[in-house]
């Protein structure tokens, strides 16, 4: 009588288990979206000037960013792009990049902005989904379920540079596409123009064309000397070693403050619901602080050693 009381409580509990909706964590390497950009401001002149751009805007993906947080950190790519001669590259990159899906902590479709861009370039682009989403459902307060002027996202998790349908889990949307596409694209009005993929030729840009490179991963830009005896650089370089030092220390469960940014384990982190959330750095990079050069402060993002090295040295730290 026992086993046959067991067996029946072990079956019911499988019957639940089976029951119960499983949720799954989609992400991707946040500093792959925007190594590209960055490779491309510093060819363009854009200097120190790139990368807390760069980072500002590649954090914007993680799961803790709030609806419009990926369009404005867009908007500031498209300002830097402005001063440096209107560089296409720069600009065609940000228009895939404010098209690059969100991490979803509950596979739920990430909400839409509802506001719309500074820049005209961003007009009618917004973001795709991961193809792993459940289409029925949004995460939030259901205010963001559909792009700002659009009728209907059909196919669903579709975006202006892929209106074939969502980017697989995990993908940069820049290694599929070439063209960011016309604003409006995705709705149930899309022309059903394919891009060609990233080794292939390049196709038509809604904001202005330019070619295509195939995309690299994280970016290892030169470092921008700063002198040790100008006022904020000394304090810079220290910080940021302290900081380093610091992250050595930290765990995946290390105690953390809501939004605070930290390297773990090599992997870049932000704190989401009190647990650090951590997502690797690409091939060859490291997680760490940089010193920032025209002001006082430091960076967290994705960069080589070497880089981590130079840049300190350059505050005579």
């Amino acid at each position: 009588m026992v086993n046959r009381n067991i067996l029946v409580i072990l079956s019911a509990v499988l019957s639940l288990t089976a029951a119960a909706p499983i949720e799954k964590r989609i992400a991707q390497t946040i500093a792959e979206s925007t190594a590209d950009w960055e490779k491309a401001c510093l060819a363009a002149g854009g200097a120190a000037k790139c990368n807390p751009i760069s980072q500002t805007a590649f954090t914007s993906l993680l799961a803790a960013g709030k609806n419009c947080d990926q369009q404005d950190a867009a908007d500031q790519m498209i300002d830097l792009a402005k001063t440096l001669g209107n560089d296409p590259e720069m600009i065609r990159l940000t228009q895939l990049f404010v098209q690059q899906p969100r991490n979803a902590p509950d596979s739920l479709q990430v909400p839409y902005c509802q506001v719309a861009p500074k820049n005209a370039e961003l007009n009618g682009l917004f973001h795709c989904q991961f193809s792993g989403s459940n289409f029925a459902k949004f995460s939030g307060d259901q205010t963001g379920n559909l792009p700002l002027g659009v009728a209907a996202v059909n196919p669903p998790g579709s975006c202006p540079a892929k209106p074939d349908g969502p980017v697989p889990d995990g993908v940069q949307l820049n290694t599929l596409v070439n063209s960011p596409g016309q604003g409006g694209a995705g709705s149930a009005s899309a022309p059903p123009t394919q891009n060609a993929p990233s080794g292939g030729s390049s196709a038509g840009s809604a904001g202005a064309p330019a070619p295509a490179p195939a995309p690299a991963p994280a970016p290892s830009p030169a470092p921008a000397p700063a002198a040790p005896s100008s006022g904020f650089a000394l304090q810079n370089g220290k910080d940021a070693k302290a900081q380093n030092a610091q992250f050595q220390t930290l765990t995946p469960a290390s105690p953390c403050t809501e939004g605070q940014q930290a390297c773990v384990q090599n992997g870049f982190a932000q704190c989401v619901g009190g647990k650090f959330v951590i997502t690797q750095c690409a091939g060859g990079t490291i997680c760490a602080a940089l010193p920032l050069v025209n002001s006082p402060g430091t960076s967290i993002t994705c960069t080589t050693q070497a880089d981590v090295d130079a840049r300190i040295a350059a505050t005579g730290a």
